[in-house]
């Protein structure tokens, strides 16, 4: 035995080191962390940031802020509160201070706004603001704030003994629910106006609408907010652009846009930009509000003293994301989705030639420029998202935060792939192989669908793709119609018909892995969540040759969807009212009217808190498969939302998918 073990050791140690490197795990996925809110100083000598990560301890996530210099001599953090987080981190015009958000120090969890000296010093939250601070901006003389804040909640009433008595929860609006906040009272998001040298807030607008997205005009007297302020303005995304005035709170703001679809705003997560002399505001417009997110958006520009817009992008079919002026106005620069890619480009503000500054087998977002400097988040299928600066056309990392806890993983490429659905559509995707594969080796492979379904597969790291390609498997990640990224008749492929040819498209994905030679036909799998288990859901019910499927906060009767879900306006939309278009619906409902064609054995998982895709709809389609005795489980998660935030669970997630296709795939 010792020989033995002596001659091992000498074996491996003749072995270059990446032999020695391990697969990627489940607890890889707590490991990950997330750079993003990148924020770029007014001299552009340095970027403030948001690093989040898990605190495994607490079981919990946590954010701080951190600075780049610009230089690249190495990150450093500024806040470090145990337990607490912060995030949307902006430098004051004078870069002599940062204000971010957090709730630290709040005991009812209110976010508050903090201003943190550069010089040294203690961050010290701004006094007299009632309610929950969810956005700001600097004005550009520095003298103000521009807040949108949340109304404080009603107080509750008080036992004997002192314990709450919840109020009763009123509900008189349309759409009356959102995932991570559950049901819609009659708090709102406002705009507000802080002047730093009284200490004094006051409120600039009137109305029970929502507002977001506050930009300041160069001279400081006007901000531009987005909102939707119609008669009844939840039923629609008419979001536009509205114009307040510093020296006149509570007059009716100005409307600048009135495109009847959403001119920026949350739709986009993308804010109004003034020109450099205040002259124009450009500003992500979406297109044809009958198709939803299926329309690409445009880059558009209008005067600030009102008029008709001009569309920069007209014709390029793509969407685009994060306007920013040049210091000079000469251009605009913004990122741009195209076919797996997320690329920087610019365009003159008279429109013409749309040029790339920088894409490639990579994903950029969140450009913020200071001069001639930009930066940016990015990411590759290999690399997390980290800070990086756009240098002489060269892109240059600021940041290496998750290089420590990726020594020793190896780690899967993803492949860029393309072949023709069943009528002869061309779809593109990706292939990942696991790292250890051996050349000609025909490999378990999953169908991991993506969600949106209005979204695409494109160039950046995604763990859940590395931790399947771990644990053996081929992961097929392909971008059927209805995924963005190819134009406006694509993405709209599924309008009003899902389940229909991405199911095809899907389907032909796994059609050319097998065919070349990647996939085993006889190991093959599927799951995703979200639409991705939505279409797992229309898979297994189309087609028998998967071993084994997960289906995540997903729904298969859609008419359950019609009122217990967030999605009132987008069924209005695009499916109608259930008693007039009732066809459709049904239609749309096929994997659980049609449950009785179901033989493949199916994990259900779903957080107790979704109000995307409610918890009920998958315990009716794990009913469904009970009753029929298909192998079924149903796991719920306590407490989680669309998006799972408990590191636990996250991980707890990983491994129970995984042991449910090693039941059926070895």
């Amino acid at each position: 035995m010792r020989l033995l073990f002596t001659a091992t050791a000498l074996v491996l140690s003749l072995q270059p080191l990446t032999a020695l490197a391990r697969p990627v795990t489940p607890e890889d996925q707590v490991k990950e962390i997330f750079v993003s809110e990148p924020d770029l100083s007014p001299l552009g000598d340095a970027a403030v940031y948001t690093v989040s990560a898990a605190d495994l301890d607490a079981d919990q996530p946590v954010s701080h802020i951190w600075l780049a210099p610009w230089d690249g001599s190495g990150p450093r953090q500024l806040t470090s509160r145990k337990g607490e987080s912060e995030s949307n981190p902006k430098f004051s015009p004078d870069g002599k201070t940062i204000g971010f958000i957090s709730s630290r120090a709040d005991e009812k969890d209110l976010s508050q706004l903090w201003i943190l000296p550069m010089a040294g010093g203690e961050a010290a939250p701004l006094e007299g603001i009632e309610g929950s601070v969810e956005d700001f901006a600097w004005s550009p003389d520095g003298k103000y704030l521009a807040l949108i804040v949340l109304d404080k909640p009603e107080e509750p009433k008080k036992t004997k003994d002192g314990d709450d008595i919840p109020p009763p929860i009123v509900i008189d609006r349309y759409q009356f629910k959102a995932d991570g906040i559950g049901y819609l009272g009659k708090e709102r998001s406002r705009l507000w106006l802080y002047d730093l040298a009284s200490g004094k807030a006051v409120r600039l607008t009137d109305g029970d609408y929502d507002e977001s997205f506050p930009s300041w005009s160069p001279d400081s007297t006007r901000i531009s907010f987005v909102s939707r302020r119609g008669p009844d303005a939840d039923r629609s995304h008419d979001y536009n652009i509205y114009l307040a005035r510093r020296d006149a709170p509570g007059a009716a703001p100005v409307q600048l846009t009135t495109y009847e679809g959403a001119d920026a705003g949350p739709d986009f997560g993308s804010y109004p930009v003034w020109n450099p002399d205040g002259s124009k505001i450009a500003y992500v417009r979406g297109g044809d509000p009958k198709l939803l997110w299926y329309a690409a958006s445009d880059l558009a520009l209008i005067p600030a003293s009102g008029g008709e817009p001009v569309i920069l992008t007209k014709g390029r079919d793509r969407n685009v994301y994060n306007p920013q002026w040049t210091a000079d106005g000469k251009a605009l620069k913004f990122i741009v989705e195209d076919d797996g890619q997320m690329k920087l480009a610019s365009v003159p503000p008279s429109g013409g030639k749309v040029s790339v500054l920088a894409g490639g087998e990579f994903v950029l977002r969140s450009p913020d420029s200071q001069g001639s400097r930009t930066v940016v988040t990015y990411s590759a299928p290999t690399k997390p998202f980290e800070l990086y600066a756009l240098d002489a056309g060269k892109l240059r990392p600021l940041t290496s935060h998750n290089a420590e806890w990726m020594k020793g993983i190896d780690f899967a490429d993803a492949k860029f792939t393309s072949y023709k659905s069943k009528d002869g559509t061309e779809v593109h995707g990706f292939v990942m192989v696991p790292p250890n594969a051996k050349p000609g080796e025909k490999l378990k492979t999953i169908l991991h669908p993506h969600g949106g379904p209005a979204a695409q597969y494109d160039y950046s790291f995604d763990m859940w793709q590395q931790v399947f390609a771990g644990a053996g498997f081929a992961v097929l990640t392909p971008n059927p119609r209805g995924s963005t990224g190819r134009g406006t008749t694509y993405a709209s492929g599924i309008n009003a018909a899902w389940g229909t040819v991405d199911v095809a498209d899907d389907l032909a994905a796994v059609d050319d892995a097998v065919a070349k030679g990647i996939a085993d036909p006889q190991r093959l799998v599927v799951g995703g969540w979200s639409y991705g288990g939505m279409s797992t859901n229309y898979l297994i019910t189309s087609d028998h040759r998967f071993k084994a499927a997960m289906s995540g906060a997903s729904i298969a009767n859609v008419l359950l969807g019609y009122g217990t879900d967030q999605y009132a306006v987008e069924y209005d939309v695009e499916l109608g009212k259930p008693w007039e278009n009732t066809e459709v619906w049904i239609k749309n409902s096929y994997p659980f009217l049609h449950a009785d064609r179901i033989q493949t054995p199916t994990l259900f998982m779903v957080g107790s808190a979704d109000v995307n895709v409610p918890t009920w709809a998958s315990e009716q389609m794990y009913q469904a498969l009970k009753a029929r005795r298909i192998d079924t489980e149903l796991v719920i998660y306590p407490d989680q939302s669309h998006g799972f935030i408990r590191p636990s669970y996250i991980v707890d997630r990983m491994h129970r998918w995984l042991d449910w296709y090693a039941k059926y795939v070895k």
